[in-house]
């Protein structure tokens, strides 16, 4: 069984890049049902706000540590050398495996205009992954029929992979609440599919190894990132340093 590290309401998987992908590459090629977050201070911050968001966190397979600050907590708080996990190097990475394998991936979130973006890079970059479906929800909560007509497609495409991209922590929840019913490994991947699309660049290495990813971010959206990094950022630090003050004291 995998150890965990509580990074202030959230346990997170120590495990590395590559056996992080080579489990859930055979979750996905067995179909199994689960989900696997990718989880970074604002998802951090959300479970410690919200008691039954963090109890549904604990369903998913793997909670792994997309954020370089909650890889650090790791060994602030344990001791323990924990690799950064990052949704948006994991995606091709496993878009890499799934070519390998002719795997089907199912996109489902984003928009339809990303979602189109997103098919036409795939077919380039990974020309022998199958796409068996996408879906483009709602913004809106979808009703009991979309639902259930969403997961009896995804379950018809016989997809490996379902790529979900609802924002955090919307695709979290979804994927808690309708796993059970899907027989494929959800991987909640937000803003991954903008950069794999080609439609956003990603931070410069060297801000990704500072843990300033979110600054680069910032500076692309600026309104509607300001509030949520100010925020979330400040009030991980503080819970973060009260727990290091515990571990001295």
């Amino acid at each position: 069984m995998l150890q965990r590290s509580r990074i202030i309401s959230l346990d997170v998987h120590n495990i590395s890049f590559n056996d992080s992908l080579e489990q859930i590459t055979t979750y996905g090629l067995q179909r199994k049902s689960g989900f696997v977050c990718f989880a970074n201070v604002h998802m951090t911050i959300e479970a410690h706000n919200d008691p039954w968001f963090r109890e549904e966190l604990r369903k998913a397979l793997f909670v792994l540590p997309d954020g370089k600050p909650l890889a650090l907590a790791c060994g602030w708080l344990y001791n323990k050398k924990q690799e950064r996990i990052s949704g948006m190097d994991f995606m091709p990475a496993l878009l890499e495996k799934a070519n390998s394998l002719r795997a089907k991936i199912f996109l489902y979130g984003s928009t339809v205009d990303t979602l189109d973006k997103l098919i036409t890079r795939i077919g380039s970059l990974y020309p022998q992954v199958i796409i068996a479906g996408k879906i483009s929800p709602p913004f809106r909560k979808p009703t009991a029929e979309e639902r259930d007509q969403h997961i009896r497609y995804i379950n018809d495409s016989e997809a490996n992979f379902v790529l979900v991209a609802l924002g955090c922590p919307k695709q979290e929840k979804w994927m808690a609440e309708n796993y059970p019913a899907i027989n494929s490994i959800l991987l909640g991947l937000g803003g991954a599919f903008l950069v794999v699309a080609g439609i956003q660049k990603r931070s410069p290495v060297w801000m990704q190894n500072m843990a300033l990813e979110w600054l680069y971010r910032l500076v692309q959206e600026p309104k509607r990132m300001f509030k949520r990094y100010v925020y979330t950022n400040l009030y991980f630090m503080i819970l973060i340093g009260k727990d290091l003050l515990k571990k001295l004291f």
